[in-house]
């Protein structure tokens, strides 16, 4: 008796061991994006779930074909059209895609990303029901639905799908992303910035206006240490002028910029100063037709390289076709993967704009107003353009031979 006792004392002993370790955000991430913890986490028990060891599977079958069908494409080509990428990488309206920006900047060693959605949280996943880990888990699976199936997040569906749950925000998203693209998990820790641009930690007071977000410092399989920064902020004019984000982008410029399906808010006079931050302080900006229109881009300043093919905005955003962006498109490249609201990938447009070093004109002031910004060229209705609902891939264009040589 005394035995059976004793052993059943040591196995409550051991299971409140084990509930008493806290997993790392390593082994949460690993286990959010359905790739094994290590051995030793308590998460480790958990993988044992029906409900786990599905969504598991959807992940590895999800990530296996957008590995295949984009990322790789997308590797590819910017090692081929990149010559010199900078340490920095600025993702505006980013929401939580660190996987894109990954993608066309694997090189970055800092990554800046920004939208309106909340950071949120990921709680200790072993104190969570079994019916509430699933839930989570379908959770994650439903806010990524459409990225891995289009390239980018439908934000009114993401406000819904970020909120859902225990397991919330864009924190858990860039958990599943920083694991799905093989990079170690080192930390995650709180930032905010006062209106100065300068930066908060743990319990410090920012004051008020302060943008809070996210510092993830992750490692790749080449061992190098990392940082991703993810800030829930206004870029409008206003809510940049009354924080400090651009403030904290400027320490660590020049970048390289990336943007796309991003709501054709760069072509607003209510978005004119983080259009022009982008202009002065980008060495590369990789776009589709929803970024910088045109006209903004000074001939003495950038060398424009066209990808793909452009046919306009969908009918979801009206009034944004450029006659300059077609006339430009039609000496375009061809490219082999899709992005942006026109995904597929005969449909998608590229802009590769290049900053020509020491071209002596003056630069674009990152705080001017809208009235300061010269006029983009009067947009033209196209002749609508055939649906975008969703229909098997098609055939991928044949790859670019050779690249382009742009620095001077």
């Amino acid at each position: 008796m005394r035995t059976a006792t004793l052993a059943t004392v040591m196995l409550l002993a051991a299971v409140a061991a084990v509930r008493a370790q806290t997993a790392t955000a390593d082994d949460t991430a690993k286990f959010l994006a359905g790739m094994m913890p290590s051995a030793d986490s308590p998460l480790a028990p958990l993988t044992k779930d029906p409900a786990w060891q599905r969504h598991a599977k959807f992940f590895d079958t999800a990530f296996g074909q957008l590995e295949q069908r984009q990322l790789s494409r997308i590797r590819a080509w910017a090692d081929t059209n990149l010559a010199a990428p900078k340490p920095t990488m600025f993702y505006m309206f980013s929401g939580p895609d660190f996987l894109y920006a990954n993608a066309f900047y694997s090189r970055a060693s800092t990554y800046v990303l920004s939208a309106l959605e909340p950071v949120g949280s990921v709680p200790d996943l072993t104190r969570l029901s079994r019916g509430g880990v699933a839930s989570a888990l379908y959770n994650v699976e439903r806010s990524l639905s459409s990225i891995l199936s289009f390239s980018f997040f439908i934000t009114k569906d993401m406000k819904t799908d970020l909120q859902a749950g225990q397991i919330s925000g864009t924190l858990p998203i860039l958990y599943v992303f920083l694991a799905r693209s093989g990079m170690t998990v080192n930390s995650a820790s709180p930032i905010s910035l006062d209106d100065r641009g300068a930066a908060y930690f743990a319990g410090e007071n920012p004051g008020p206006n302060a943008v809070r977000g996210v510092r993830i410092i992750f490692t790749g399989s080449d061992g190098q240490e990392k940082t991703l920064y993810y800030f829930s902020t206004d870029l409008s004019n206003s809510g940049v002028k009354a924080s400090g984000f651009l403030k904290f982008c400027e320490t660590l410029a020049p970048g390289n910029s990336l943007i796309k399906s991003a709501s054709y808010l760069l072509h607003s006079g209510n978005f004119t100063t983080v259009r022009n931050f982008l202009l002065n302080n980008s060495a590369t900006i990789i776009q589709d037709d929803s970024g910088i229109p045109l006209g903004y881009y000074s001939t003495r300043k950038w060398r424009l390289f066209p990808f793909g093919r452009y046919l306009g905005p969908i009918d979801e955003f009206p009034g944004r076709y450029q006659e300059s962006y077609a006339a430009l498109f039609r000496r375009a490249q061809p490219i082999d993967f899709g992005i942006g609201y026109r995904w597929r990938t005969p449909e998608t447009n590229v802009l590769l704009a290049v900053r020509l070093p020491g071209d002596g004109s003056p630069a674009i002031d990152a705080t001017a107003s809208a009235e300061a910004s010269p006029p983009p060229p009067r947009p033209r209705r196209p002749r609508p353009p055939a649906d975008i609902g969703p229909r098997p891939q098609p055939d991928f264009w044949p790859q670019p031979r050779g690249g382009f040589f742009f620095w001077r």
